[in-house]
C-alpha cells in the first residue's frame, strides 16, 4: 500500500505526517480519511482549487491530469510545475510526498 508523506503545514498538519492509502484512492480522500482536514469546497468534483497540493516526490506515479484539472490549476495560489488538485490526483502503488500550500483561493476556510 502506498504512503503519502505530508510536509508540515501550520494549520492542517503542524508536524507533518505519513499515511497509507490503497492505490486508486485520490490524495484528497486519503487525507480526509486520515483526519487531515484539507479544504475541498466543491466536494471533490473538480470545480475549484481549494484542495491544491504540490507533489514533491512521486508526481509521475499519479494518474494522468485531464483538461479540466489543468484549466482549474491555472487559478491555484502558488502554482508549480508539480501542482495537482488532490481530488483528482489518484494514487498508484508508489509513495508520494506532498506539500499543502499556505494559502488557497478561499479568503475564509470552509469547515467540512
Amino acid at each position: 500500500m502506498p504512503t503519502i508523506r505530508i510536509l508540515p503545514h501550520a494549520e492542517y498538519c503542524p508536524l507533518g505526517d505519513t499515511i497509507e492509502a490503497p492505490g486508486g484512492t485520490s490524495i484528497c480522500e486519503a487525507l480526509l480519511e486520515n483526519g487531515i482536514p484539507i479544504e475541498h469546497a466543491c466536494e471533490m468534483s473538480c470545480a475549484c482549487t481549494t484542495c491544491h497540493v504540490v507533489v514533491k516526490e512521486g508526481f509521475d506515479s499519479l494518474g494522468e491530469m485531464d483538461e479540466s484539472e489543468e484549466d482549474l490549476l491555472d487559478r491555484a495560489w502558488g502554482l508549480t510545475p508539480t501542482s495537482r488538485l488532490s481530488c483528482q490526483a489518484i494514487l498508484s502503488n508508489q509513495d508520494v510526498t506532498i506539500e499543502i500550500p499556505k494559502y488557497s483561493i478561499n479568503h475564509a476556510r470552509e469547515n467540512h
